[in-house]
């Protein structure tokens, strides 16, 4: 059970897009304290065009650093690694190999262990625990986390958000992100819900992303923050092999990746919890 339990907590925080090196780790843990509270954009800006332009520039220079319509045209995803989980900033474990499966808009499936024999499952707004045992869906308050960091993920806001007219995007300038410097846009939806974006001065690659939110219970804002690094261009692609997540100032995870491959196509299968896909007998298939 307390297995069972620790893995659970690995799949969790696997649950979206992002990547990083322990350098840039470090750097994200120094800084995360100090953009809990994400400053509020003057409300002169609200009607400054120029300003909505330079946050435009960035962020097409970013779309272009990522590889373009390479980029725009990533239709699925294969990645595998290790990933590390940490409570108050100390490891809970030695690693655990994952194997990562994203086909957009709304599919993924992460499988765990060396034996490929827990996996979790998310389709639309559905997901399910697949053991021995076979499928179970989520608790609700895991399924909402996932679903809220899906909305907030760095592909939702370069593919989606965007290009939303409804989205305002805010230009604010020169920041850090860790010890790095960068260039910081702010978008806010029509909710009213905003995220920021820090991009590398020399190479425009997002190298951080920054939201917070209420808790609907105890009504306390929290802070979600995540770290890209260490990125390799594949397939045209450029894309971060590390990542790590922070929450409330707090490292919650890190993973990284040993191998990426992109519009390989999926089995459907693997997105279908009923369907008995084995991993281990399609990966045999290949071979």
């Amino acid at each position: 059970m307390k297995y069972l339990f620790l893995i659970a907590v690995l799949a969790f925080v696997l649950a979206i897009c992002g990547w990083s090196t322990p350098a840039a780790a470090q750097a994200g843990a120094q800084s995360a304290s100090q953009s809990a509270a994400i400053p509020a954009i003057p409300v002169d800006q609200g009607n400054d065009l120029e300003n909505s332009r330079k946050a435009r520039k960035l962020l097409d220079q970013a779309l272009q650093a990522l590889g373009g319509q390479a980029y725009l045209n990533v239709h699925d995803i294969q990645q595998e690694g290790r990933t590390y989980s940490f409570y108050h900033g100390q490891p809970t474990s030695n690693g655990v190999l994952f194997w990562r499966f994203v086909e957009f808009p709304d599919k993924e499936r992460i499988e765990l262990t060396k034996q490929r024999d827990v996996a979790y499952l998310y389709a639309g707004n559905k997901a399910y625990e697949l053991t021995y045992k076979g499928p179970h869906p989520v608790d609700k308050k895991d399924l909402e986390e996932y679903l809220r960091r899906r909305k907030f993920s760095l592909d939702t806001l370069l593919r989606t958000w965007i290009n939303d007219p409804s989205v305002a995007l805010f230009y604010d300038g020169n920041a850090l992100a860790g010890n790095l410097p960068a260039q910081r846009i702010t978008l806010i939806n029509a909710k009213n819900e905003a995220v920021s974006l820090f991009f590398d001065i020399d190479t425009h690659l997002p190298i951080k992303k920054s939201y917070t939110w209420r808790d609907p219970v105890d009504k306390e804002r929290n802070v979600d923050e995540e770290i890209y690094d260490n990125y390799r261009l594949v397939q045209g692609v450029m894309t971060p092999w590390g990542f790590t997540r922070y929450f409330n100032g707090d490292m919650q995870t890190q993973r990284f990746v040993s191998a990426v491959h992109i519009n390989q196509g999926l089995d459907q299968a693997m997105f279908d919890p009923n369907s008995g896909y084995d991993p281990n007998k399609a990966a045999a298939g290949k071979h």
